[in-house]
């Protein structure tokens, strides 16, 4: 009589059915169980493969040949092709803003460029006019090759680094 005692008591758990209260059962079971209160159901959600796409447009002017990006301004795209990133014409920078022009006064720093720009600025009390400078750093992409003394056009974008929100997009003779 042991083995059928053990033999029974082996039936008997196979026969046991999982009940709601252990939080066990069937899938059915799970299924007619009303949601908790304060959790909220988990919904799948399947994200779709977003393809992005560089737009390049080949560069109609009369100086530049190679593939430049239309950078929404009238000027003319540079006959040099280059790799950076924060070239408005072969990158991702985006120009927006005021558009100014000036004289570069030093290109030491790397990929920059300091622009310097005279104004005059009238005094009411001796009635007459004074210069000022101001000085822009600004990024000098490669494919322009600008050198000291440059006369050159600037253009704001977003700030590049603590002092750097304009970006060179065109280069005039020297003076």
């Amino acid at each position: 009589m042991g083995n059928d005692d053990k033999s029974a008591k082996a039936s008997a758990k196979k026969k046991k059915k999982p009940t709601a209260a252990t939080g066990k059962g069937t899938k059915a079971d799970k299924e007619n169980k009303p949601a908790k209160a304060g959790k909220a159901a988990k919904k799948t959600v399947k994200k779709k493969k977003t393809v992005r796409t560089k737009s390049v447009v080949r560069a109609k002017s009369d100086t530049g040949a190679g593939k430049a990006r239309n950078i929404g301004i009238s000027v003319p795209s540079p006959k040099k092709v280059c790799q950076d990133v924060y070239c408005p014409f072969h990158g991702k920078l985006s120009v927006r803003g005021q558009i100014l022009e000036g004289i570069v006064s030093s290109t030491k720093m790397n990929q920059s460029a300091v622009v310097m720009r005279e104004r005059l600025f009238y005094i009411k009390k001796y009635e007459r006019y004074e210069k000022r400078t101001s000085r822009h750093s600004v990024h000098n992409p490669p494919c322009l090759g600008v050198r000291i003394g440059d006369r050159v056009k600037i253009a704001e974008c977003r700030p590049l680094a603590k002092t750097v929100s304009f970006v060179i997009i065109e280069r005039r003779k020297p003076i």
